[in-house]
């Protein structure tokens, strides 16, 4: 039985990606092991729920504020001695490797204790450990980029987050087996910067949920819109559609937000008047509750901002859930989220980025015409159903899997 190891700088309840392959690798019989870290207290809580009925191991490290809490203080202090390091020396690339994650170090010495056939890194902190831990062992190592990692916080050249991400980037990826992207654009991004380098897309759908059934016309008054996040704040694009609710100031649609809720987050929402608007907050739940949640409502909203060139070319998971819950799209107009609803017209409305009007006008008209509603949660529904879900994009993964173990 070949073994592979994942290794995550996130937590499994905060990356259902991982959770999909891990799934999938032991349905195919592998032995899998995933390596991760603590990252927040309500991804902990919903691990708790998520971990015990799962048929592989899961191992974090570097503790957290509740549990093993010196491993968590001593990684934070090795991590701001290492930013310190950097803003003193001036180089960012010459601490990468601590400055990348706050438990790089420690994912890399757990990861190397188990040999493995294949080493799979999701997330960028986790790339340094999957290479290593490959050569240890003469191993196979993998990419998932689920992100175009250089330009997710900024596009300036100069920014000290894009030449760090750039130095392990282009350290790094050039002594992988394969990567696989999460969109065509991210894919496609990564082969111009790589030579050699020929990403898979493997798209952010799920597994088909049979106990969703095709949406049913909506007849009544309200008209529910709905949006998820692990947490709730700015840069997604929420400003756009508070702003439109209020031109319309219909309290007879709703709007759904899924997420967790700082202080910080709470004062944004005052901020940018969601007192004006018929506002719905609901805490976060399992990933696999998600759909059932979402089959609810009628609208999902992927209001992404294309602020980076990475939210310009990604494809959520949201986009994919809301498919699947059977509700009609209305989405920005980035790059990725053209071409998919290019692809499947008929499943919702694109509406360009910051246009407030013309997304109420777009809300506006399914409130006003429930057949258009109707046929646009269909056609989402049906197109998850035959073409955009994870049965379709697990048999690339494990081809590729296969492929890559064989040689």
């Amino acid at each position: 039985m070949k073994s592979i190891v994942l290794i995550t700088s996130g937590q499994p309840s905060l990356n259902p990606r991982l959770v999909k392959e891990v799934d999938t690798l032991i349905e195919a019989g592998y032995n899998v092991t995933v390596i991760y870290q603590y990252w927040n207290d309500w991804g902990t809580e919903i691990d708790k729920i998520l971990l015990p009925p799962k048929k592989w191991k899961a191992i974090r490290v570097g503790g957290s504020p509740d549990d093993e809490k010196f491993s968590y203080w001593m990684s934070r202090m090795i991590y701001k001695a290492g930013q310190a390091l950097s803003k003193v020396s001036g180089s960012s690339q010459r601490f990468a490797e601590i400055n990348i994650g706050r438990c790089t170090s420690l994912l890399t010495a757990e990861a190397i204790k188990h040999k493995a056939d294949l080493y799979i890194a999701h997330n960028l902190a986790a790339l340094p450990v999957a290479v290593k831990a490959s050569k240890k062992y003469s191993a196979k190592c993998a990419f998932d980029a689920e992100d175009f990692h250089r330009n997710e916080v900024s596009n300036d050249v100069n920014d000290k987050d894009v030449i760090l991400k750039s130095h392990i980037e282009q350290k790094y990826i050039p002594q992988v087996n394969y990567i696989t992207a999460s969109s065509p654009g991210i894919a496609a991004a990564y082969k111009s910067l790589f030579a050699g380098i020929h990403p898979m897309v493997l798209l952010n759908a799920f597994p088909i949920d049979h106990t969703i059934l095709s949406p049913l016309p909506n007849d009544d008054k309200q008209l529910s819109l709905f949006w998820f996040s692990q947490t709730i704040g700015p840069k997604r694009g929420l400003e756009d559609v508070v702003q439109a609710l209020a031109l319309l100031n219909n309290p007879e649609i709703e709007l759904h937000l899924l997420g967790d809720l700082p202080p910080a987050a709470q004062t944004y929402l005052t901020e940018i008047g969601v007192e004006a608007i018929n506002l719905h907050i609901h805490q976060p739940i399992s990933p696999d509750q998600i759909n059932q949640l979402a089959s609810q409502f009628d609208i999902g909203l992927a209001l992404e901002t294309g602020f980076c060139v990475n939210n310009d070319l990604a494809l959520s998971n949201k986009i994919f859930t809301y498919m699947q819950a059977g509700l009609a799209i209305i989405a920005s107009d980035t790059s990725a989220q053209k071409e998919l609803l290019n692809a499947y017209p008929e499943t919702g409305v694109l509406y360009e980025i910051g246009n407030v009007q013309m997304l109420a006008k777009t809300i506006d008209h399914y409130y006003r015409n429930r057949t258009d509603l109707h046929k646009a949660k269909t056609a989402a529904y049906e197109a998850a159903s035959n073409d955009l879900n994870w049965e379709t994009e697990s048999v690339k993964f494990l081809n590729l899997v296969a492929d890559t173990l064989k040689v």
